[in-house]
C-alpha cells in the first residue's frame, strides 16, 4: 500500500534517507539511447550541477551520490537543528535563490519597517520556507523539475521525464547508512559502467578521491558538491561507539565513520564484486564491518541487492520494528534480510 511521503520521511525516526529516481519506462534519457541512437550523457553533468547549487541552499547534507544512465541515487541527512538556527533573513535570502519572493520579503531585505499585520505574514510565511528547506521533498521538486524542463526543452516536447515520484528508504541505524553508501557508490561498478570507484564518474566516491590528491581538467570545469563530511579521527586511537550515530551525531551532518575506514571498505567490497576479478587479491577484513558486527560474507552477497529487500526501511531487525508500528503495519519487507546481512 502506498504510504504518504510525510509518513515515509519522518525526523520523529530517522534523519538519513536513501533516495533513488529513475526515467520514466526507465529509458536511458540520461545516457547514450540504444533506440534513438542519440547521446545524452551531458545530462548526467546536469544533475550534478544543480545538486551543487542545492547543496548550498538547503540544509540537507549529501552523503553519496551516483548518476548513471537512466536514474540516479542519493543518501541524505536533513539537517534540522542547521535549519532552525537561520536567522528569518538568511532564510529569506536562500529561498529566494530557488523561488521568487513578494513585496514584504523584499521590505525585510531592505530593513524597511513593517506594520504589525505585515510581520504577522512574513512570520508565517519565513517558518513556511524554513521548514521546506529542510525537507526532502522540495529539495527533490527543485531538483528533478529543473531537469525534466532542461531535457524537454532540448528534445523540444512535453511531458513526463521521471518515473513517477521518487523512491525513498529510511536508514535507521549505522549499520544501513554505511551499507547504503557503498551501495550508491559502488553502483556504477556494478552496473559495468566504470572499472573502479576512483573512475566512476559522477559519484561522492570519486569526487572525494580526487580531492584528496589534485585536482584534473575535468573536476575543474564542473562544479564540486558539498559533501558530508565524515567524522575526524580523534587524537587517542578509538573508535566511535557502536551506537554513537544515536547520541547526536546524527544531527550535527556528520558520517557517523572515519573515511580512511569507509575508505577502506569501498576497495575491499568494489575488489570483490568484480567477477572477473573476486579473489585475486587478498585484503584483510575491513575494520569497520568487525565494528558493526556485519559478516563479511552476507555483506558480499546481501549489499548489492538492498533496494530489493528493504522496502521504507533499511537497518537491523530492531530498528525495523518500531518503523513497522509507526507505520501502522504488522509487518514490513526486510525483516529477514536484515537479519542476514545485521544479524539478529
Amino acid at each position: 500500500m502506498t504510504q504518504a511521503r510525510r509518513r515515509l520521511i519522518s525526523l520523529d525516526q530517522t534523519s538519513w534517507f536513501h533516495i533513488c529516481s529513475r526515467c520514466i519506462k526507465r529509458s536511458f534519457l540520461m545516457g547514450e539511447d540504444k533506440y534513438s541512437g542519440k547521446n545524452y550523457e551531458h545530462r548526467r553533468e546536469w544533475i550534478s550541477d544543480k545538486l551543487a547549487e542545492l547543496s548550498d541552499i538547503f540544509s540537507i547534507d549529501i552523503a553519496a551520490y551516483a548518476v548513471l544512465s537512466n536514474h540516479y541515487h542519493l543518501v541524505l541527512h536533513i539537517d534540522a537543528a542547521k535549519a532552525a538556527g537561520w536567522s528569518d533573513k538568511t532564510v529569506i535570502r536562500r529561498w529566494m535563490m530557488l523561488f521568487k519572493g513578494n513585496e514584504l520579503t523584499l521590505k525585510v531585505l531592505k530593513n524597511k519597517p513593517l506594520s504589525k499585520a505585515e510581520q504577522y505574514l512574513v512570520d508565517d510565511l519565513v517558518a513556511e520556507w524554513r521548514e521546506r528547506l529542510s525537507s526532502i521533498s522540495w529539495f527533490m521538486r527543485c531538483l528533478n523539475e529543473h531537469i525534466a524542463r532542461l531535457a524537454n526543452a532540448e528534445d523540444k516536447c512535453s511531458g513526463r521525464f521521471w518515473e513517477g515520484r521518487f523512491k525513498s528508504q529510511a536508514l535507521l541505524d549505522e549499520q544501513a547508512i554505511i551499507t547504503c553508501m557503498a551501495y550508491v557508490d559502488l553502483n556504477p561498478v556494478r552496473a559495468g559502467m566504470a572499472a573502479l570507484p576512483e573512475t566512476s564518474d559522477f559519484t561522492a566516491i570519486q569526487q572525494r578521491i580526487q580531492a584528496l590528491g589534485q585536482p584534473t581538467k575535468k573536476t575543474e570545469s564542473k562544479q564540486n558538491i558539498k559533501l558530508a563530511k565524515f567524522c575526524k579521527p580523534p587524537k587517542k586511537n578509538h573508535l566511535p561507539t557502536a551506537d554513537s550515530v544515536h547520541q547526536g551525531q546524527r544531527t550535527t551532518g556528520v558520517i557517523p565513520f572515519y573515511w580512511r575506514d569507509y575508505l577502506e571498505l569501498i576497495d575491499w567490497t568494489g575488489r570483490a564484486v568484480l567477477p572477473n576479478k573476486k579473489g585475486a587479491i587478498k585484503m584483510a577484513e575491513p575494520k569497520i564491518l568487525q565494528r558493526l558486527a556485519i559478516d563479511t560474507d552476507h555483506w558480499l552477497e546481501n549489499m548489492p541487492r538492498i533496494e530489493k529487500d528493504f522496502h521504507h526501511c533499511i537497518g537491523r531487525e530492531d530498528s525495523i520494528k518500531p518503523c513497522a508500528e509507526k507505520l501502522d503495519q504488522c509487518w514490513v519487507k526486510g525483516l529477514g534480510a536484515a537479519r542476514r546481512l545485521f544479524g539478529s
